[in-house]
């Protein structure tokens, strides 16, 4: 079996990123960069790693993502230079009608969060992914992350 889900991200990307000033504190203050993305899908499609480089921002980190056809989702881990050596917890989802929604439990200074990643990738030339986050298990979401792609 091979699967196509992330077969959009092969290859080397540039990108615009936008990010919150400070995370879950009420405030809609952003700060955008550059960064670069280089995306290899492998096993058949059900693995796909990246890295993502900001140089700008002294910002490094890796993507792993692995497929499980049995339960037909998504596990996505991240990894950072900041992460000291961890992986994060795993967003778990699938796509449905070109965008992917992919969530976890997770904890931010100290504090229980859902995290939400969404790719959107409606359109191939300029894929979108954003990160959210959610204090009330979900009813409602603050989008603190966002990336749009670009060959």
């Amino acid at each position: 079996m091979t699967n196509t889900d992330f077969e959009f991200l092969t290859g080397h990307w540039t990108s615009r990123q936008r990010r919150l000033t400070k995370v879950l504190a009420g405030q809609d203050e952003w700060y955008e960069f550059a960064a670069t993305l280089d995306c290899q899908v492998l096993l058949d499609g059900t693995g796909v790693f990246d890295v993502l480089r900001a140089p700008e921002r002294d910002l490094e980190g890796l993507a792993l993502r692995l497929y499980d056809p049995a339960e037909q989702v998504w596990r996505i881990w991240w990894a950072s230079k900041t992460s000291g050596g961890q992986l994060d917890n795993p967003v778990v989802g699938r796509f449905d009608g070109g965008v992917g929604r992919f969530e976890c439990d997770d904890t931010w200074e100290g504090r229980p969060i859902r995290v939400r990643y969404e790719w959107n990738k409606t359109d191939p030339a300029h894929p979108t992914w954003q990160q959210s986050f959610s204090q009330d298990g979900g009813e409602t979401w603050e989008t603190n992350w966002t990336a749009t792609f670009s060959r």
